[in-house]
């Protein structure tokens, strides 16, 4: 089978096209003839090298990228009941999805629903997934609460402030140009802040009375953190969950007391798909919200499998406006 895979860690040059072994599904597993692969910044920590220490997100050499996928089960591991092949399926976050076939363990796979796209229930997982633990579950928004989400055109942005709207929150969200800015509008942000021009803690708050949101959702990372830190109200919770502008490496106890005894913290996805039933909860919710309309699912553009590499470039230059695909099968949908 044809597979992207990296032999050592570095930047996007390293995603190469390989031929390697069709890999078998062991017990417990599914074998996906894989459709369409995501393409997230969890693929970019990873080939980076990243991610080298991490127990949670383990990435050994030589390694096949990609950690979401949908497609048609092609094969059912012993022991696994709810799948037949042909079942068109999705799963995150699992390594191995840059293939054209994947093994995933079963509970990490849902069904996806007869009349939803292959590409919009692929989309929905890794970012969809995430969007849907931080409003949920990290910190769930409630009526009354205000949320600053940064790149709030971005794929995992919109759905944020999608969802933060959903669960009745007001939204801030912050943007690198006014076409983005209206993306982030016409997604449903009360409050657009160009950060090119202006300086968002300032505007947030102004837009606060003051006062500060009570939680920020925080992707960019170095770049953004400390004033991050300082948008908060008093006792509110800062969300770090990646780093488009490098990682964070270090934040001072002290200043989180300085800033209002605010919390910080930086979760791990895996940590909110804990189960099946955790899984499919999530699922549930974003694939009704998609199929009602009330969750749009923007999809930037689709490129070949071969293309992984540019792919990559495009995400790290921060130039998507919504999700990017890999196209590894056309005969699956």
């Amino acid at each position: 089978m044809k597979a992207i895979q990296i032999d050592r860690f570095g930047g996007a040059a390293e995603l190469v096209l390989h031929d390697a072994p069709a890999p078998r599904p062991a017990a417990g597993e599914l074998l996906v003839e894989v459709g369409v692969a995501g393409v997230n910044f969890i693929d970019v920590y990873m080939r980076s090298g990243f991610y080298a220490k991490s127990q949670t997100y383990q990435t050994p050499l030589p390694m096949t990228i990609g950690m979401e996928a949908g497609g048609t089960v092609a094969a059912v591991g012993d022991g696994v009941t709810g799948f037949d092949i042909g079942d068109r399926v999705a799963y995150a976050p699992f390594r191995g999805a840059y293939a054209e076939l994947a093994v995933v363990p079963a509970w990490r796979a849902v069904k996806v629903p007869g009349g939803l796209p292959l590409d919009t229930a692929t989309a929905l997982m890794l970012q969809g997934y995430t969007a849907h633990y931080l409003t949920h579950s990290a910190f769930r928004l409630e009526p009354g609460h205000t949320c600053l989400v940064h790149a709030g055109a971005g794929g995992v942005g919109q759905l944020l402030v999608q969802l933060a709207k959903i669960r009745g929150a007001t939204v801030i969200a912050t943007v690198g140009s006014e076409d983005k800015a209206a993306i982030a509008r016409a997604r449903g942000a009360d409050h657009t802040v160009l950060y090119r021009e202006t300086d968002f803690r300032e505007a947030v708050l102004r837009l606060t009375d003051g006062l500060g949101v009570h939680v920020v959702y925080d992707s960019v990372g170095r770049d953004t953190i400390a004033k991050s830190i300082r948008s908060l109200r008093r006792r509110g919770t800062c969300i770090n969950f990646g780093g488009a502008s490098g990682l964070v490496e270090a934040v001072s106890p002290l200043e989180l007391a300085e800033a209002g005894s605010v919390f910080f913290t930086r979760p791990h996805l895996a940590d909110y798909l804990s189960s099946a039933d955790e899984i499919g909860m999530r699922a549930a919710d974003l694939f009704a919200y998609a199929a009602s309309g009330r969750l749009q699912v923007t999809i930037d553009r689709v490129l070949p499998l071969e293309q992984a590499a540019e792919a990559h470039s495009i995400l790290e230059g921060r130039q998507t406006r919504g999700k990017l695909l890999l196209r590894v099968n056309d005969a699956v949908r």
